[in-house]
């Protein structure tokens, strides 16, 4: 295939994607939603087809990202337009915690568990999940954080208060989906009976009816119940 044919494909794609992405609006990486990911995805599989092919000609790829582009334009207005084809095309947030309590449903329907909840809470400074009030998974895979009003952030030398012997602490998973983790346990050097204990005081026997068990030096164990009925004591 000769160079300046393929040069000049390259040229027309360049030009293409970059009135494309203008007219289509600019977005960062992380706001993209799981339509505009797929509609990338697709433009630039268009171009790089087409640039080496020899049986598609200039007209065929500036044909090819008109359609698309008109495409994505027509479905991108009709989301702004359409409130019930909003959540169709671009996803409906899911609230995962909700006044401090978690939803198992929403969080099995968004393929989230609780190692991948705390990362992503760990990226807005919360180390606990009780201290938490709401917590909503956006479409585009961010979860946004609401703390309670009690663990607001007030920094102690506003208070006059001292911070020299002050020490900060982990939280550590301790039970999930039933099940105890051992290296927690080690970590923090305690052992079963005194996991069973502290369970058996917030009014869990059972470890088959503890979906989540969080514990920290300086609070109480936090502990997310697999039936949602059933109230934390």
């Amino acid at each position: 295939m000769e160079i300046g044919k393929i040069a000049l494909k390259i040229f027309i794609g360049f030009i293409g994607l970059w009135v494309l992405t203008r007219l289509l609006g600019k977005k960062e990486i992380s706001q993209l939603t799981p339509f505009d990911f797929v509609s990338s995805v697709m433009l630039s599989d268009i171009v790089g087809e087409t640039v080496y092919a020899e049986d598609i000609d200039y007209s065929e790829l500036i044909f090819a990202l008109f359609l698309w582009g008109a495409l994505s334009f027509t479905f991108e207005k009709i989301s702004q337009k359409l409130k019930q084809a909003r959540g169709l095309l671009d996803g409906k947030p899911s609230i995962i915690i909700c006044d401090g309590e978690v939803n198992l449903q929403h969080m099995r329907q968004n393929g989230l568990d609780f190692d991948q909840l705390g990362m992503l809470l760990r990226q807005h400074d919360v180390f606990f999940i009780s201290e938490v009030a709401y917590a909503i998974f956006e479409p585009n895979g961010t979860l946004s954080v609401m703390k309670k009003p009690s663990e607001e952030a007030v920094k102690r030398k506003d208070l006059g208060l001292d911070t020299f012997n002050e020490k900060a602490h982990l939280s550590y998973c301790l039970v999930e989906n039933g099940v105890i983790d051992q290296t927690s346990l080690q970590l923090i050097g305690k052992d079963e009976a005194w996991l069973k204990q502290l369970l058996r005081k917030n009014g869990y026997d059972r470890l088959k009816d503890v979906a989540y068990a969080e514990w920290k030096e300086d609070e109480d164990l936090y502990v997310v119940p697999k039936q949602r009925s059933r109230k934390e004591k």
